[in-house]
């Protein structure tokens, strides 16, 4: 497969008929194929039926509805493996959404007064969602319980609502960590051995003709690095010490480091390294891993055949030697991100950042736009529960789930979905203690779809929101209609004001993305010839991978967009995946300069780096590419001469629109 047909694929494939649905609806549409979270199914049917059956049982059926929206939010929120991240992830978000609830409550019947405070508070949701993780789920929590807020009549005093909110999200946290003390290192251990088996699986495909194989399991290798990194520094973020398992933990995964280095040169040039014994090797050393396993099996592995094959030999058995070392000494497991500033740091740069940053304001004023529309429409015009409008606002312009306009449509026919079955329920089943095995079915339909698409999650949490609202208002199936139709409004607000107006929708920002990236490929290509040293290139080298990882995801999400966005995406992608070859190249090359190779001669890299520097700037002044002849010379039998290739094919890519 050529490049440009591989740019083809990844922007869709064959173009649709006239009668054939788009390719953004049909991937919002096709399940991922993801496994069931049955532990999460159970917890969530527990945490949202009890604490109904709880209200129910104190004649109190509001309070218990309000402690299952709590442990709903809860649910929604408990996307993380390790406990001390779930712990964060559930936590957290509690705290803003009580201070949301009780500002909506505050504010609750007073009309324009209403409007104001929910469109600042939309803003700095939208600000602090563009954080990270944590930060995102706690912005849509402050933002979700205030339209609640100010939408539903919530039981008096004030600080009731917040209270019991809070309850049923300690609820979920509770039976979270019940599991805590008997699989404390489960999930780190788990993200590590993951990780050496994905390595495993990259080495068995190294060397083969099927590229596109290979780029697959390495972008699974970056995120499975990625993920157990976050899982161990998180573990981490407090203590600054250095204990025993964490410590074992984190010098395994650095002794994947030079193993993910070397299979790149095992990819181009080797031979023995090639060999399945390889693969085998690094496969038993994740069950180590995940066993815990101190006793070294002996490795027998094939005579290294040249330098790339010495670069695995090495990282192999140095990575034997860790994984199965009695007794690591601290000093042994340096972080290769970087050790975590102080806490108080951390937080000093991160509202420097949402205050400051270009994206997150961007982001805030679009969603407080958004909210500002829907509240003042309702105020307007007479809807019935008009919170639902709002509600549609703040979920479909949720930064994680991809493009805003895919979301708007998916998120119309998910509800629709929901509200059928919303609609038996409500027609069929008497409020009272029939609510609780019913919300115990639909509490488990949560999980279990979440993992299958935004379109499913939609239609899981649809019947639950409306069945809970029910015991709160008591309108039965009356509130079937209206919230279909409240929900087409809000996504309508999104489509018109939340992307049709603003220029990033229709003039992608995907090249100046691609820009930064190219930028620091070629700082990369300097820093890996330059003298720089081994930890600080490995640092580089991550970065550079993550943010590649960053720019692939965004081009992903361009390409669910609708003409000409997702169109121009198509066009670009082959330069995303010629990018990615040129970083590799670069590993490649330094590594087999390492064990035995001829260094390259400093006119030779400043050359290679002149034209990546050259290809950056040209991105960032053209809105489609411009076939580029790149002149580069050099020793053709030297190490650089496959990085010369991937620079000059990198160049030479078109856009199709300028071809016959």
């Amino acid at each position: 497969m050529t490049e440009r047909e591989g740019g083809a694929s990844a922007g869709g494939g064959r173009r649709p008929g006239l009668l054939s649905p788009p390719a953004w609806l049909v991937h919002g549409l096709r399940p991922q194929d993801a496994p069931v979270p049955w532990a999460a199914v159970g917890r969530a049917s527990v945490a949202l039926a009890a604490p109904l059956a709880v209200g129910i049982a104190a004649g109190q059926p509001a309070y218990g509805a309000l402690a299952s929206m709590g442990a709903l939010s809860g649910v929604i929120g408990d996307t993380a493996d390790a406990y001390r991240m779930r712990l964060l992830n559930i936590a957290v978000p509690q705290v803003f959404g009580a201070v949301g609830v009780t500002l909506g409550t505050l504010v609750y019947g007073h009309g324009w007064v209403a409007v104001g405070v929910l469109t600042v508070v939309a803003l700095v949701s939208g600000m602090i969602s563009s954080i990270g993780a944590v930060a995102s789920v706690s912005g849509l929590l402050l933002l979700l319980n205030a339209v609640v807020g100010a939408g539903l009549p919530m039981p008096e005093p004030w600080w009731k609502a917040p209270a019991l909110l809070a309850v049923g999200g300690l609820f979920v946290l509770a039976l979270t960590l019940l599991g805590w003390p008997f699989r404390r290192r489960a999930p780190e251990q788990a993200a590590v051995a993951a990780a050496y088996r994905d390595v495993a699986d990259l080495f068995a495909v190294a060397g083969t003709r099927e590229g596109a194989e290979y780029d697959a399991r390495r972008h699974a290798v970056t995120r499975s690095l990625d993920t157990s990194y976050d899982v161990i520094l998180a573990r981490r973020a407090r203590d600054h010490g250095r204990r025993g398992p964490m410590v074992r933990l984190l010098a395994q995964l650095n002794a994947l480091i030079p193993l993910v280095e070397s299979v790149a040169a095992a990819h181009r040039y080797g031979r023995a390294s090639r060999r399945p014994e390889i693969a085998a090797a690094v496969r038993s050393l994740a069950d180590s891993v995940a066993s815990g396993r101190r006793d070294a099996p002996e490795l027998v592995l094939p005579e290294p055949e040249g330098p790339a094959d010495r670069a695995v030999d090495r990282a192999l058995r140095h990575a034997s030697a860790v994984v199965h070392e009695p007794d690591l000494e601290a000093g042994s497991a340096d972080d290769r991100l970087g050790r975590p500033a102080a806490l108080r740091v951390r937080l000093r740069r991160t509202a420097r950042s949402a205050l400051t940053s270009e994206q997150s304001w961007r982001y805030g004023l679009r969603l407080a736009l958004c909210v500002g529309l829907a509240q003042s429409f309702v105020s307007l015009v007479p809807v019935s529960r008009s919170y639902w409008v709002a509600l549609t606002v703040t979920f479909v312009l949720k930064p994680d789930f991809g493009s805003v306009f895919s979301r708007a449509v998916l998120r119309a026919l998910g509800t629709a979905a929901g509200l059928l079955l919303a609609a038996g329920v409500l027609a069929a089943v008497p409020r009272g203690w029939a609510d609780v095995p019913v919300m115990m079915l639909l509490a488990a339909l949560i999980p279990a779809f979440s993992a299958k698409g935004f379109v499913f999650q939609t239609a899981a949490v649809t019947p639950v929101i409306l069945l809970l609202s029910d015991v709160l208002n008591h309108q039965g199936f009356d509130l079937v209609l209206p919230r279909l139709l409240d929900s087409l409004i809000g996504c309508t607000i999104v489509l018109v004001a939340g992307y049709a107006l603003w220029p990033e929708s229709w003039h992608t920002r995907i090249g100046d993305r691609l820009a930064d990236a190219v930028e620091e490929t070629a700082r990369y290509v300097e820093g890996a010839f330059g003298g720089v040293e081994h930890a600080e290139r490995v640092r580089r080298r991550r970065r550079l991978y993550r943010d590649l990882s960053s720019v692939r995801s965004e081009f992903q999400r361009a390409l669910t967009e609708p003409p000409p966005t997702g169109a121009r995406a198509a066009a670009w992608w082959p330069l995303v995946v010629a990018v990615e070859r040129i970083v590799d190249a670069t590993t490649a090359a330094r590594v087999r300069v390492d064990h035995g190779a001829a260094p390259p001669s400093a006119e030779e890299v400043a050359d290679v780096e002149r034209q990546v520097w050259a290809l950056a700037a040209g991105l960032r002044s053209s809105v489609v590419l411009v076939e580029v002849r790149a002149e580069l010379s050099g020793d053709e039998e030297g190490v650089l001469e496959p990085l010369r290739q991937e620079v000059r094919a990198a160049r030479a890519i078109a856009s199709p629109a300028e071809k016959p």
